[in-house]
């Protein structure tokens, strides 16, 4: 089965519009699945410490347009949580922290340790694959250590049987997302940057 995985959209109408663009040109079979932050919280994570019963318009970049483009299911980020903490809106909280599907767990990723270069320290998962994003880098990692390849967007790389934690990048400021073949058991990288919005359909 062909799965689109994205995540870490922040709110944001263009870039997510063009990562759907090429999702529907590219791997219109492909189920859609988002991998948190889909919204941007515009309180920071400091003042939220100390912040409660904010306006849902205060507390987060919500749009009619962008609500629109949110037609998959998805697991919750950060943004997601900080918004419910900050707001007492449950509406976010009810998005699962995980999600399995054939082969894979998914995970926004910031339940990871992370060093100051932005390298994350996994847990304990007993899945072969992980897909996770968070950091705004793509990227394959084995035993903690990201595997020096370079990504060519639309080139599938073929997994062997051993296990991998793959971040699949950002939409916001990048537009990549991640096609998992679970059948080939390959994972393809994917970059909008070129796509327009207007090459959006039934969107």
């Amino acid at each position: 089965m062909l799965y689109a995985l994205l995540g870490d959209l922040h709110s944001n109408i263009d870039d997510t519009k063009a990562v759907l663009a090429q999702i529907q040109q590219t791997a219109k079979d492909a189920e859609i699945i988002g991998l948190g932050d889909l919204y941007e919280c515009t309180v920071s994570k400091k003042k939220a410490k100390t912040i409660s019963g904010l306006s849902l318009q205060k507390a987060a970049i919500i749009n009619n347009d962008f609500e629109k483009l949110l037609t998959f299911p998805s697991i919750r980020g950060n943004q997601e949580e900080r918004i419910t903490h900050v707001t007492g809106i449950e509406r976010f909280i009810t998005m699962p922290e995980t999600m399995d599907i054939e082969g894979a767990m998914l995970i926004h990723g910031h339940q990871f340790q992370w060093s100051i270069s932005w390298q994350p320290k996994f847990p304990s998962i007993d899945k072969q694959l992980l897909f996770f994003g968070h950091s705004h880098e793509s990227g394959i990692y084995r035993q903690n250590k990201k595997l020096p390849i370079r990504i060519h967007f639309g080139q599938p790389i073929e997994l062997q049987a051993k296990q991998y934690r793959i971040n699949v990048g950002s939409v916001v400021d990048h537009r990549e997302w991640c096609l998992y073949d679970s059948d080939k058991r390959t994972v393809t990288f994917m970059c909008a940057s070129s796509f327009e919005a207007k090459d959006a359909v039934g969107i």
